[in-house]
């Protein structure tokens, strides 16, 4: 008798420990499903913002970066440093602007509080704006040159995380539209979504 619950026991442990990895780890690693009836955005495309973003669009003829974040989406999290450090250094050149997805509300305050920026961003919650530019998960970057033209429209770097330093697709976006480059060709990485599936934080 004690055998057979001590099995029973191993048994539950294994799939409870299964479940875990599964929920933290193994689906961030696989693509983020496409969902039915997505329109995908071509680079290129002269992206049609909702009237709540269109103050940001080319301001000071700046290109614009957008950043879409899920504040209960694990990689969201996990991301924001290198978000951060991407506003310090290109801040001067380029706008950025955080777009909060998902379904709980979230102040602007909040998500401000969130990322403790050393100078405030407009915060916009918006699923239009996803719509518009072809976003159905989270952490992902978009960056408007100054035309309002689609530049990029992809991952951070292929980490599920959205952590590895060694393929930095959204600074390399950044780099590549600052120097004029528009013949600049991304890996399928870079372009592929991964990470938290909208509007919810699920896969």
């Amino acid at each position: 008798m004690k055998n057979r619950l001590a099995i029973a026991w191993l048994i539950l442990l294994s799939c409870g420990i299964a479940f875990v990895f599964w929920q933290y780890q193994w689906k961030y690693s696989l693509p983020t499903p496409v969902p039915e009836g997505y329109h995908a955005v071509s680079r290129g495309t002269l992206v049609q913002l909702p009237a709540s973003a269109q103050a940001l669009r080319a301001r000071n003829g700046k290109p614009l970066f957008l950043h879409f974040f899920n504040p209960d989406c694990p990689c969201s999290r996990f991301n924001m440093p290198q978000f951060k450090a991407l506003v310090d250094q290109y801040g001067d050149k380029v706008d950025f602007a955080i777009v909060v997805m998902g379904d709980r509300s979230f102040t602007a305050a909040a998500i401000q509080d969130k990322f403790n920026l050393s100078h405030p961003l407009p915060v916009l919650q918006d699923s239009a704006v996803a719509a518009a530019c072809g976003v159905y998960s989270t952490p992902q970057a978009v960056l408007i040159d100054a035309r309002g033209q689609l530049y990029f429209r992809g991952n951070y770097n292929r980490s599920r995380y959205c952590t590895d330093e060694r393929t930095s697709f959204a600074k390399l976006a950044l780099d590549g539209l600052l120097q004029g480059n528009y013949s600049l060709i991304f890996s399928p990485l870079a372009l592929k979504a991964y990470g938290c599936q909208l509007p919810e934080c699920t896969r």
